[in-house]
């Protein structure tokens, strides 16, 4: 038996920062129950899973109150306790995929007889599609997620604790990582799982814990009660409540000049040559299994990446004075006036101490005056729900803040193309509307818009157009 829970009034506020990401939670979960912990963006649901992991050392910040293991201190009891966070590349620390799942079991101190065993099933449970010396870097974002959780059921734990495990995978991809924690989590593990898309974990859990962003628990119970009691509330705050409405469409004129064109654009064996067309006053979805190539599509047309094959060429508007050259030989303060590029994993953008600099570093670089670096920098914070936090390192926001700092990072040099990938991951329900609104904004005040996603509500939403990458044995189709 193993995995109970107990926190008694437990808080934690990270260093630097006046608010507490979590506070006041009085939680019991038994053994063996699955457990959704919901809450819009910002109520403390990452930082809770990370304590539970006895991931926050006390230097790192404050904390309050108690939270026990199997009546042992979390970091007493890291052993029992499983965790994949949103972003599998900090998990990931081999370079042959089975050598990596092996990772922990060796440091567990696992008979070496029992490892390779033990590794090679928890790649089956998870639909790893490769044999175990696919090397990681050669691995899609969601690929790559489906190996970190087979790193964590390989070693069997008491306790799994999930951040957004699907979030960067296609559908199919997701129902696989669906399917084999239905399968994989015995009847003894305990389960908390952190997921903004509600009705798509529901089937995996029997109890719903709420938390309240000012602190506290608000509700806990059986989903259907919670939903039923607390429902309308929660929706209104920004949780993806199952049988709510999803937000309308929003119109779009008619598109604009040619901004981008590829032809034969390619990077084997990760992208397949593509041809395609970006235009001024359009969004354009890029869409497709993981692996297909969408993330290196991203990069070439941000010029963050030297193509292999083909060619792409900006227009004169886009290029001005660079105009005989392709985007990745623009120098940087060229190339962030004119193109905008989100990353797929947000802190990888990320290279100052607060997020008022983070977002006035643009700006900044490209000569404009203090005063409309602040103006740029209020607007900016004000419409992301960001202002309370201008002061916070960006490496402590939770993953849904994170996501819209990054976002913004890349509007504040208002540029002509931006260049999205996964734009709404980890947003709850009224910053997804907020993210939405913005980039339609920004389309509709004729800029062009390129988002790679897997959120067939912000296609439905936004996309003017699409383009489906295959894997690179087959082609893209257009429509």
């Amino acid at each position: 038996m193993g995995g109970g829970v107990r926190l008694r009034g437990f808080g934690w506020r990270h260093a630097g920062r006046r608010a507490w990401a979590v506070r006041g939670v009085d939680l019991r979960v038994d053994h063996g129950e699955r457990v959704l912990l919901l809450g819009p963006s910002g109520a403390g649901k990452s930082t809770l899973l990370a304590a539970l992991a006895g991931l926050l050392p006390e230097d790192s910040g404050e904390p309050e109150g108690t939270i026990e293991i199997d009546g042992r201190p979390a970091a007493e009891a890291r052993d029992r306790v499983g965790i994949v966070f949103q972003d599998p590349q900090s998990q990931l620390v081999m370079a042959r995929s089975g050598d990596d799942v092996a990772f922990g079991l060796e440091n567990r101190g696992v008979p070496a007889e029992q490892i390779w065993h033990r590794v090679d099933e928890a790649l089956h449970r998870v639909g790893f599609p490769y044999h175990r010396d696919r090397p990681t870097a050669a691995l899609s974002g969601g690929e790559q997620q489906r190996l970190a959780l087979a790193g964590v059921l390989a070693l069997r734990p008491d306790l799994l604790l999930l951040d957004e495990p699907t979030a960067n995978l296609d559908p199919a991809g997701a129902a696989l990582i669906r399917a084999a924690l239905a399968r994989a989590v015995d009847a003894d593990t305990t389960l908390i799982l952190v997921e903004h898309r509600v009705a798509e974990a529901l089937p995996l859990v029997d109890r719903v814990v709420v938390l309240e962003p000012g602190g506290g628990v608000r509700a806990d119970g059986p989903p259907d009660a919670v939903f039923a009691a607390h429902g309308d509330a929660l929706a209104a705050e920004g949780v993806w409540v199952p049988g709510r409405e999803i937000p309308s469409r929003r119109a779009a004129g008619p598109p604009g000049e040619v901004l981008l064109t590829a032809e034969r654009l390619g990077q084997p064996p990760r992208l397949a040559p593509t041809d395609l067309t970006v235009r001024a006053g359009e969004a354009l979805a890029v869409l497709g299994p993981n692996g297909a190539g969408k993330s290196t599509l991203a990069l070439l047309l941000g010029g963050l990446l030297k193509p292999a094959t083909g060619r792409l060429a900006a227009s004169a508007e886009l290029a001005g004075a660079d105009s005989r050259s392709a985007p990745h030989r623009w120098r940087a303060p060229a190339l962030t006036r004119r193109i905008g590029s989100v990353f797929q994993n947000p802190e990888h953008q990320f290279v100052t101490g607060t997020v008022f600099d983070e977002l006035a570093l643009g700006p900044r670089r490209t000569g404009a005056s203090e005063s409309a670096v602040h103006d740029r920098v209020t607007d900016l914070l004000s419409r992301l729900r960001l202002d309370r936090l201008a002061a916070a390192n960006p490496y402590t926001l939770s993953g849904g803040e994170a996501r819209r700092l990054s976002v913004a990072t890349a509007l504040a040099t208002a540029p002509r193309l931006l260049i999205c990938d996964e734009p709404t991951f980890g947003q709850d329900r009224r910053t997804w509307r907020e993210l939405v609104d913005l980039l339609g904004d920004l389309r509709d005040a004729g800029h062009g818009l390129v988002t790679v996603t897997h959120d067939a509500e912000f296609v439905a939403a936004l996309a003017d157009r699409t383009l489906t990458l295959a894997p690179p044995e087959a082609g893209p189709e257009q429509r």
